[in-house]
């Protein structure tokens, strides 16, 4: 199976609804994320998926149509900038309107827009709240889990911007129909596509000021700041006058991107385009880039030079040779090992090898001179080859664990459940540590490889990344 990844191109921002016509638009299963939605336990809106033009570019846009009772019109772009009170068909004079996308409008449970005449509600609704509706749905697996992580990410912020704790915030942002909506539809539409990675550039963000309930507050919009902060997005202010990026949108984009740059070649085999509602001096539009790596495996794997120190041992004790290892990985060996050995006289010894980087030598040979009692070290310079590798975080039956990736030369990815976790889980069940491991590595083979067949189980996006040990 090819390598597959897939690109998102932010230099108009991102939205929830961008990012589902993006994805739609890049050939995800429209039956699918129709069935999907209808599943679920939400009523109050209707969808639509249509053609659109942006500075003269066809592109698809997704529309989630409120009814009255949940209608919140945030494309009115005079009030969202500054304007004053304005009316709407069938509204009272002078009713108030929100700014949707914005985690700070918190409504309490029966609040009511003001204005007399066609007044209405809005319910608030916590995480908990949320989650129930989306386990309802009948949603894959996979789905289910990275549209609770987008509102996860959030929540968090909301929390952030508030000062609450996490069960205490309701917000109108997380409950509204056409935000569930939204990320539900990207959650649905990214699984259906199950790309092997997700690439997501620089967030190109607006300036100036956007109105929610609690007056005109800067962009970005503290929710997006918070969640920009948390998850590590990358920002960039441009000389828009507006909000380019939602909170819904920056969500989005922590939860599914995998890596934080492309490959140095590529090919591109398909392009998605998402139009945006607002208008503003930019395109408005989000590109999804389906491809795949141009280079060989082989050309990708990763290469450096390290530097391999050994010395014989034959008259330090075990305890010393340990606290010596400590101390090397301790200040960044990549490996440590001792071998026993014969030395003159047959005397029983050790050869202690070290491998580092060569700029670490200086430290990695003063710990073996201050704790053995070598008085010799050899060093030689080597050059490796490494596979590719990740540390993924992702969620299993048991719990969170980390997952160590590899991609081999044929193009298969091998996954090495990390000793700590499957140590932790083991523990935990009563399950002996290999059989523990066992599970932890069929579980993030099946839900982590790429797909073969249309089944739902894959996982859409992993959780988190970090940098895998050194072999």
């Amino acid at each position: 199976m090819k390598e597959t990844i897939l690109y998102l191109e932010c230099s108009s921002g991102i939205s929830g609804d961008m990012t589902v016509a993006a994805l739609l638009d890049l050939g995800a299963d429209r039956a699918v994320l129709e069935a999907a939605l209808k599943s679920l336990p939400l009523t109050g809106y209707t969808i639509e998926i249509k053609d659109v033009y942006k500075s003269g570019i066809r592109a698809c846009d997704f529309h989630v149509i409120l009814d009255e009772a949940h209608e919140n019109h945030d494309h009115d772009m005079e009030y969202l900038h500054g304007g004053e009170t304005h009316r709407h068909e069938g509204r009272g004079e002078g009713e108030a309107h929100v700014h949707p996308e914005d985690p700070s409008y918190t409504k309490q449970p029966g609040s009511i827009h003001s204005g007399a005449a066609g007044a209405h509600t809005h319910s608030a609704r916590n995480l908990q709240d949320v989650v129930k509706i989306i386990r309802a749905g009948s949603l894959s697996a996979a789905a289910s889990d990275l549209a609770i992580r987008i509102f996860e990410i959030v929540a968090k912020a909301e929390a952030e911007v508030h000062g609450k704790e996490l069960h205490e915030v309701h917000f109108h942002e997380v409950g509204a129909v056409d935000s569930i909506v939204d990320i539900v539809a990207a959650a649905v539409c990214l699984d259906n596509l199950h790309p092997n990675h997700v690439v997501v550039s620089t967030l190109t963000e607006g300036c100036g000021q956007i109105r929610c309930q609690h007056g005109l507050i800067p962009v970005p919009v503290p929710a997006v700041t918070a969640i920009a902060m948390q998850e590590g997005l990358t920002l960039r202010l441009s000389n828009v006058q507006g909000e380019l990026v939602t909170p819904t949108g920056a969500a989005i984009a922590a939860a599914i991107r995998t890596d934080d740059s492309l490959p140095e070649q590529f090919h591109i085999k398909k392009v998605g385009l998402g139009a945006g509602k607002r208008t503003y001096q930019t395109p408005g539009i989000l590109r999804a880039m389906w491809m795949e790596p141009a280079v060989k495996k082989r050309q990708q794997d990763e290469a450096d030079a390290i530097l391999v120190l050994e010395t014989n041992i034959d008259d330090s004790t075990g305890e010393a040779l340990a606290f010596t290892m400590q101390q090397l990985f301790a200040a960044g060996a990549l490996d440590v090992f001792s071998i026993p050995i014969y030395m003159k006289k047959n005397r029983p010894a050790w050869l202690l090898k070290t491998i580092c980087n060569q700029e670490d030598r200086d430290v990695m040979e003063a710990i073996i001179f201050q704790n053995t009692t070598t008085i010799g070290i050899r060093r030689q310079s080597m050059q490796r080859t490494k596979l590719k590798r990740r540390i993924v975080s992702m969620r299993t039956p048991w719990g969170t664990a980390d997952i160590k990736c590899c991609d081999d030369h044929s193009g298969t990815t091998r996954f090495y459940p990390e000793n700590d976790s499957v140590s932790r889980f083991a523990k935990e069940n009563g399950i002996g540590f290999s059989e523990m491991y066992r599970l932890v590595q069929e579980y993030a083979g099946k839900h982590l490889a790429a797909r073969t067949d249309s089944s739902d189980d894959t996982e859409a996006g992993a959780i988190g990344q970090g940098n895998g040990a050194i072999g």
